[in-house]
């Protein structure tokens, strides 16, 4: 990325910069304020690869999935590669085309990704078998021998809890328990809910503790002093973030027709219908 922005003057790049760094930052917890940082960054640099990416990932956050495939598909015609194949696919899931995600997991740029990527492609297919109801298809999918491995990598934990997941929505519940164990054993991330699944299933229910009001006063009587400086600071963050968020709002539509990386898409009305139904 830092290659790609080095094509921009200095305090564009600058800009720019900045905006794909708040992305980053933003976009697991607050993805809709990392999508707006997203349209800032695309309205100053909409030739650079690494923008059209950032900007794809925020919409897909924020299941725009249909504003995410034409940046993912900018990006990939940007740079020749195939590693955004898989999350490409599943944005056809979102909007509603399992059968062209499935078609997509057959296509020889599959066979170009690393075993990572072709770990989350076999993911997206076995949801895309989901989504067609072929609960038994999806668990031969998650069948491989990256899932029978012992190792643990990257990827392991979601596999293992993808297959558990689709054995369970099969009703085969003790092999899911043992997948959900299997999935929380690699799960040093907490990147899984492998754990709240376990307890479900095991009947355990979780029940926060009541708050005694007497906590929130000192042992001595006296409540908790608030640092107002840190108050003020907190505000001002917010202040600007929202500031920058609004400004993003006002930008126009980044597409121009007459742009070269300008792709159009054909949606039908069914797929308009999908669309709103996931934004």
């Amino acid at each position: 990325m830092r290659q790609e922005l080095l094509s921009l003057p200095k305090g564009l790049a600058e800009e720019v910069s900045k905006n794909l760094v708040m992305v980053a930052r933003l976009i697991d917890d607050e993805p809709e304020q990392a999508y707006a940082y997203s349209r800032i960054a695309l309205r100053l640099a909409s030739r650079v690869a690494a923008v059209r990416e950032a900007a794809g990932f925020a919409a897909y956050a924020t299941q725009k999935y249909s504003e995410a495939l034409a940046e993912f598909r900018a990006a990939k015609r940007m740079t020749g590669s195939v590693e955004l194949w898989p999350v490409m696919a599943d944005c056809e899931r979102g909007l509603g085309r399992p059968e062209r995600a499935l078609a997509m997991a057959g296509e020889p740029e599959v066979q170009k990704l690393d075993k990572a990527g072709q770990v989350e492609m076999r993911l997206v297919a076995a949801g895309a078998r989901r989504d067609q109801g072929q609960l038994e298809a999806a668990i031969v999918t998650l069948q491989s021998p990256e899932l029978a491995s012992n190792a643990v990598q990257p990827w392991t934990a979601r596999l293992r809890y993808a297959y558990a997941d689709a054995l369970l929505a099969a009703g085969r519940e003790d092999e899911a328990r043992e997948w959900f164990g299997k999935a929380l054993e690699a799960d040093k991330d907490g990147a899984t809910d492998a754990s709240d699944r376990l307890a479900e299933l095991d009947g355990v229910e979780f029940v926060d503790a009541a708050i005694d009001p007497a906590d929130d006063e000192d042992r001595d009587g006296t409540e908790d002093l608030v640092d107002e400086d840190d108050e003020d600071d907190d505000e001002d963050d917010d202040v600007a973030e929202i500031a920058a968020a609004e400004r993003a709002t006002d930008v126009t539509e980044y597409y121009d027709e007459d742009d070269e990386e300008y792709e159009p898409l054909e949606q039908s009305a069914a797929d308009a219908e999908v669309r709103g139904d996931k934004a």
